[in-house]
């Protein structure tokens, strides 16, 4: 086997012309780095660190809306840094929970997507907050929504020669909360167990007009529930019923059972909710706080 190269190219057109010769795509390296240590690199390797376009976020006006836009090679440690505001509260609590405050400081937002892992923390998050993914080849350019990107298991929409160039989040017509609810033995250095992300919007007089609730590790992919949302904007009474939860499919693995991490996702969708300020059914103190503003 012919000893692999190590590219880092400053413009896209350098990615695209490796990718081209089939090399593997890398931002942070935290998932790529641990599938390769102690073997032979199949391919050359390219760092697309080093371009700036791929760098960073910000707001952007688009189509008469405003966006987050979050580069490829934006970090969890740089969005948890961002001034956001609490719409955004979810993807920064879920942040802070990647992996540890090293990891943090080189994994991608984009690098958690692509991994497509039932277990990545930001998936359900940013399938919560309505967000899209911007895929870019040599030729075109294109938008899907997160939750038809991750289309199973570690697979995704990504065609071949396809790059992942940024993720975007539109900000709601009125008064949005969101919250991220993790279920680990611990809060960091661990694979969740199960895990929840919501996003609450009010109109001004303070009614509930949409609700999103996302549901990670209990499923091959992150799962809305839609069933619930639809329960929440009616009024809820803080039940969660199996008709909620029908689009779920845990399995029993080396960190718990299916059965309990069906029994633990009634009380991390109501702490969730209650973090957005929906609080009916859950026992005080036991969801992150909030106060309207």
């Amino acid at each position: 086997m012919r000893a692999s190269t190590f590219l880092r190219p400053g413009s896209l057109e350098g990615v695209f012309e490796a990718m081209a010769g089939g090399a593997l795509v890398m931002a942070g390296g935290t998932d790529v780095y641990p599938t390769v240590v102690g073997r032979d690199v199949p391919a050359d390797v390219v760092d697309i660190t080093g371009v700036a376009e791929l760098a960073g976020l910000g707001q952007v006006d688009e189509g008469g809306r405003r966006w987050w836009r979050i580069g490829a090679t934006a970090t969890w440690a740089e969005v948890a840094r961002a001034t956001m505001g609490p719409g955004y509260r979810a993807l920064q609590e879920a942040a802070r929970q990647v992996g540890a405050v090293q990891v943090q400081q080189v994994a991608t937002v984009a690098g958690n997507l692509c991994t497509a892992s039932p277990a990545g923390d930001g998936i359900p998050v940013l399938m919560a907050l309505d967000g899209e993914v911007e895929l870019r080849s040599a030729q075109a350019s294109r938008r899907r929504p997160v939750a038809q990107f991750v289309t199973g298991y570690r697979a995704t929409a990504l065609a071949p020669g396809e790059l992942v160039t940024a993720v975007w989040l539109p900000e709601p017509d009125g008064d949005r909360r969101s919250a991220f609810v993790k279920f680990a033995s611990r809060s960091s250095l661990v694979i969740s167990l199960a895990m929840v992300a919501a996003a609450v919007v009010r109109d001004p007089a303070g009614a509930v007009t949409s609700v999103s609730v996302a549901v990670g590790a209990c499923s091959p992919v992150a799962v809305r529930l839609n069933a619930l949302e639809r329960d929440v904007v009616a009024g809820w009474d803080g039940r969660v019923t199996a008709v909620h939860l029908g689009g779920l499919s845990p399995i029993d693995d080396i960190r718990c059972s299916a059965a309990y991490r069906m029994r633990v996702l009634p009380e991390l969708i109501r702490r969730a909710l209650h973090g957005c300020g929906v609080a009916p059914g859950v026992a005080p103190g036991w969801a992150p706080g909030w106060a309207p503003g």
